[in-house]
């Protein structure tokens, strides 16, 4: 039997997505697979779940994530180990620059400057900072539950 890559792997790289389990999160690791056919790579996404029990990691957060030693649960055998980049807000390493669709944000900037900026493009210097809208119109931080029946209550965390 062939175990899943994610499994051999120590150490991974994932980004935080939308989960219902309870005292874990979801993560989506991305890969890339050799077609022997074609002598390519092509980008295949695998799933992994690792405990975290204070609900530290948020949808979109990109997480350092580490196999545990036991498996907790079937589908629980990792741990969250660090928050690399808070809401997917991805910052160089070498320079600590912030980048957006890899490029620099100061190299955007720049190029705005020269050519003109479009009427409808996103200022960076004037949004307000991320994850604002947490209790307003993102409900990610909540623990959501699923609504087996209708009884008339507002219940609006139900799935």
């Amino acid at each position: 039997m062939r175990l899943p890559a994610a499994n051999k792997a120590s150490m991974l790289l994932g980004i935080c997505v939308p989960s219902l389990k309870q005292g874990a999160s979801k993560f989506k690791i991305k890969r890339l697979e050799l077609d022997s056919n074609l002598h390519m790579y092509f980008t295949k996404f695998e799933f992994v779940y690792a405990h975290d029990p204070q609900k530290q990691c948020k949808t979109g957060d990109i997480v350092l994530i580490e196999q545990l030693p036991q498996k907790l649960t079937m589908l629980i055998t990792h741990g969250v180990k660090e928050i690399i980049y808070p809401l997917g807000d991805v910052t160089c390493p070498l320079t600590n620059k912030k980048v957006v669709a890899s490029k620099y944000r100061d190299h955007i900037d720049a190029i705005n400057k020269v050519y003109g900026e479009r009427p409808g493009a996103f200022n960076y210097k004037n949004a307000p900072q991320r994850g604002w809208q947490e209790d307003k119109k993102d409900f990610s931080h909540v623990d959501t539950y699923i609504k087996y029946h209708d009884d008339g209550t507002e219940q609006p965390y139900a799935v």
